[in-house]
């Protein structure tokens, strides 16, 4: 499978046109995970949006003692959105759960690639807006259930 398929086939991506996924596809390239390793670290310059291809991640936020797990994700869902913002570090630990194939692309490139295609940033925007509002409500949840709030 070419990374253009593979960007095609990706729930993310899906639907995009086929110009937009090739632009896309210039600017990506496969990566490797193996179980445990860690992928983006807590407060460190975040730089690579991922698309997850298969296997599983865990976001963490962690402490120098400890790690919360807030959110699991496998394949179809993606990580590491503050690399498309100027400057920002990274919010959340990123560790593989387990063997982990994934879709890099290097946010500097992907934030030009979206100001070049004004319709490809919108509709990217909006994507990423719901994955961001996920990973807060996730986090919402998780920090529910510390407290001992039961949440339906």
């Amino acid at each position: 499978m070419t990374i253009h398929d593979a960007l095609t086939a990706h729930a993310f991506t899906h639907g995009l046109t086929d110009a937009q996924t090739r632009s896309l596809a210039e600017i990506t390239r496969e990566v490797r995970f193996a179980e445990d390793d860690v992928v983006l670290v807590e407060g460190a310059r975040s730089k690579s949006f991922y698309l997850l291809i298969s296997g599983s991640v865990a976001v963490e936020l962690r402490t120098a003692r400890y790690a919360v797990s807030v959110q699991s994700l496998s394949a179809g869902h993606v990580f590491g959105w503050s690399s498309l913002l100027d400057r920002q570090d990274t919010l959340f630990q990123v560790r593989a759960r387990e063997s982990t194939t994934a879709l890099e692309i290097d946010g500097a490139l992907l934030k030009e690639c979206c100001f070049r295609d004004p319709s490809l940033g919108t509709e990217l925007l909006h994507r990423l807006l719901m994955v961001v509002a996920g990973r807060v409500k996730a986090t919402e949840l998780r920090f529910a259930e510390m407290c001992g709030v039961r949440v339906g």
